[in-house]
């Protein structure tokens, strides 16, 4: 059997003109310098991270109508896969706009609170695996294609995987800033 052999491009910090200013502050999170290198490198900070966290913190809320741990990572995974299907469609020249997502009507429906946190943690490995082979798969040409999602988003392909990336980045921050002190 023959073998296969992917040439992965470096995917390199998308430019200000590829992404809505109001995804500038979570994609400015992004310290490395190559996206797929900064997916597998968070992934593996991330899971020692996740995986440290003692059972009493993650249900605790910081304020009352504040998410869970538990729910903040939830959204993190449902945000991953909505922006990695974003950019499955980008790449492949979709001129449609997509549809954008409720954020709180995800949390509230995805009863993470009930989930396993190990569960949780096992899926995001398998989340992450899947998005870092997306990416992989993506030459220039799909990297650079724009698309459109909700009213307003324009955004490259190659900003979508910054900004997942970033968004993960972002709450990591929450975390540890208000639910770990």
């Amino acid at each position: 059997m023959q073998q296969i052999h992917i040439m992965a491009i470096q995917i390199l910090h998308p430019k200000k003109e590829e992404y809505p200013a109001r995804f500038q502050d979570e994609i400015d999170l992004v310290f490395y310098h190559e996206l797929i290198f900064g997916l597998e490198d968070s992934y593996k900070n991330t899971f020692a991270f996740l995986n440290n966290i003692s059972d009493d913190k993650l249900s605790f809320r910081y304020e009352i109508g504040k998410w869970t741990i538990k729910e903040i990572w939830q959204h993190v995974m449902d945000t991953e896969r909505i922006l990695a299907y974003r950019a499955l469609c980008y790449s492949r020249k979709e001129i449609k706009s997509l549809p954008g997502f409720d954020e709180k009507a995800f949390s509230i429906n995805s009863k993470a609170n009930l989930r396993n946190w190990n569960e949780i943690i096992e899926e995001y490995t398998q989340l992450r695996a899947s998005t870092i082979s997306l990416y992989k798969s993506f030459d220039d040409e799909m990297l650079s294609q724009i698309g459109f999602a909700g009213i307003s988003t324009i955004i490259s392909t190659r900003a979508v995987g910054f900004l997942i990336l970033g968004h993960e980045l972002h709450h990591i921050e929450i975390i540890k800033e208000r639910y770990l002190v």
